[in-house]
């Protein structure tokens, strides 16, 4: 229940209908998307990725699927190097003591496979060289070595991008359905997702100045891509932008006035 209940939160799966006493409701239909979702994620896509590929159709889910089967045949060949240089290692040890410099590569190629694997799940090499591009087009030099600094990109989880990513989609979903029912962006659920939406930013740029005009220049870069080249879709629209936007606005007037 505890799952079904956050499906919906984040608007990837909304019961048909709720009894009297506010129980859900889920019809057949239901059940098949349910389906749907538990084998997408079974196929090591992201809630966020799901949610794409529900919206999207078939064709594009068996393009989808064509780029995750070619990402985990490049898993299996990382993987591979990693045993060969364990048994280059293996090696090295039953003829006498391995070297440092021997021990060493060893761990530097595990390593790099740890921290960097995971990112091939969430984007394909196209869309990875797209956002670099991004980086380097958006941030100062200056921005650029803070991050380098604060071990941006590597210190970065899979469990990072999780969260990042069902926040987003928590902030989408809440967007759409107050723009939908023209909802008040100084009430309580417009002002909740103004506030998610900055903590998100906060925990990225820090406080740092900047890294906050690099994002805010990473954002009106990718915007002036063509939609076709962008590395990874808007999860709302421009009425949902405004609106947003307003609310961030209201918010940060009501934390100066107090």
């Amino acid at each position: 229940m505890r799952t079904l209940r956050h499906y919906e939160q984040i608007g990837l799966l909304t019961p048909t209908e709720y009894t009297p006493s506010g129980q859900r409701l889920y019809t057949d239909a239901d059940l098949v998307t349910l389906q749907q979702i538990l084998a997408l994620k079974f196929l090591g896509f992201s809630l966020q990725e799901v949610r794409g590929y529900l919206l999207a159709g078939p064709q594009q889910l068996r393009e989808v699927l064509a780029t995750q089967k070619t990402m985990l045949r490049e898993k299996r060949a990382r993987l591979d190097g990693v045993i060969r240089a364990i048994e280059a290692l293996e090696q090295c040890a039953r003829a006498g003591q391995p070297t440092w410099e021997e021990i060493v590569n060893v761990i530097e190629v595990i390593q790099m496979e740890k921290n960097n694997d995971w990112v091939r799940k969430y984007f394909t090499p196209e869309q990875l060289q797209t956002m670099q591009e991004l980086n380097q087009q958006s941030y100062s030099d200056a921005a650029q070595r803070k991050m380098e600094d604060w071990g941006y990109g590597v210190q970065w989880t899979e469990e990072d991008q999780r969260r990042v990513d069902e926040e987003y989609a928590f902030i989408a979903a809440g967007l759409q359905r107050l723009v939908a029912e023209q909802g008040d962006l100084t009430g309580p659920e417009a002002q909740d997702l103004a506030r998610r939406k900055l903590d998100l930013e906060r925990q990225f740029t820090q406080g740092d100045q900047d890294i906050a005009e690099g994002l805010r220049q990473w954002w009106a870069n990718y915007a002036a891509l063509p939609a076709e080249d962008r590395p990874f879709p808007r999860l709302w629209g421009e009425a949902e932008d405004v609106f947003l936007n307003q609310a961030v606005e209201w918010y940060l007037r009501q934390q100066d006035a107090s």
